[in-house]
């Protein structure tokens, strides 16, 4: 087994990182929260003060930070890993960035002498915890040759989506494709319940229907109607509303460096924002977004 520098133990991070320590890898972990580094002590990771302590001797260094900014702080720069590591692990960032801060970090840590993947995930914190995510990876074949056998221990999928930054082009992508199918899905179930319809029955009937979707299986926007979702929890965990707000920012920079025409990314991020704006929303998992319609009653 390897000894696996993991930073950021987030929602995501979390599970991910528990399920390499069930699979018997030396798991150091960094977190800038104090609590997040003693909740996966606990279950058998070492924590560390910092991210070169967890990195230095690592086989191999997994990031999972919040956007491009924390990756680039992360590896780049005097302070950054780069630029300190003795050692040189194998590199992959799980984060979702830009795919040109991808190439960038990934062009830098070549320059250095380490080989580095961009490998965002899909499958929200559910399936990290089962370790069933999707890996869409960016970088060569041979460098995913190299990492898959890791990545297969905390993910069911694992696509080779291109070179560097083509896994977070993927990402964008599905994450734009998530929130728009979000979005949809809440409006119909409000739809069907000024209708006078059960939401478990008409979720039953989409289910075996064109309209069925990942979210009325997996990550209901109505609450109640799937226990284990966000929406029966207060819209507690999750993906929160700012991480998909941010995504699609990402989707629609990209859209227009690339000329794509995305009008429904374009509605989707307005209404994201709309229901953002009010207290505490942000924290909140995405498919907060059903309050928005039922707010219209």
């Amino acid at each position: 087994m390897s000894r696996i520098a993991f930073l950021g133990i987030g929602n995501m991070g979390f599970p991910m990182a528990a399920n390499l320590v069930r699979a018997g890898h030396e798991v150091h972990a960094f977190d800038i929260s104090i609590e997040a580094r003693q909740r996966i002590a606990a279950l058998g990771a070492r924590a560390a003060e910092s991210p070169l302590e967890a990195a230095e001797g690592a086989d191999m260094v997994i990031t999972m930070v919040p956007n491009s900014r924390a990756v680039a702080d992360l590896y780049l720069g005097p302070a950054g890993l780069l630029a300190n590591l003795q050692s040189r692990p194998f590199l992959v960032d799980c984060s979702t960035i830009a795919p040109e801060a991808a190439r960038d970090v990934a062009s830098a840590a070549g320059r250095a002498g380490f080989t580095m993947l961009d490998a965002p995930v899909s499958g929200g914190v559910q399936r990290a915890a089962e370790g069933t995510l999707s890996f869409m990876v960016g970088g060569t074949e041979d460098a995913l040759a190299q990492a898959r056998p890791v990545l297969e221990q905390m993910g069911r999928f694992v696509f080779h989506a291109g070179g560097s930054g083509a896994g977070q082009a993927a990402k964008i992508c599905n994450n734009m494709l998530a929130a728009v199918t979000m979005a949809a899905t809440a409006e119909v179930m409000e739809l069907g319940a000024r209708n006078g319809l059960d939401a478990a029955v008409l979720t039953a009937i989409m289910q075996k229907s064109s309209g069925g979707n990942f979210f009325l299986e997996r990550w209901h926007p109505w609450p109640n109607v799937l226990p284990d979702s966000p929406s029966s929890k207060g819209y507690a965990g999750g993906f929160q509303l700012a991480l998909m707000l941010k995504d699609l920012g990402l989707a629609l920079d990209s859209a227009r460096a690339n000329g794509a025409a995305v009008p429904l990314g374009a509605l989707a991020q307005s209404l994201y924002a709309l229901r953002s704006k009010e207290d505490g929303a942000p924290a909140l998992d995405f498919s907060c977004i059903q309050t928005l319609y039922t707010h219209q009653a």
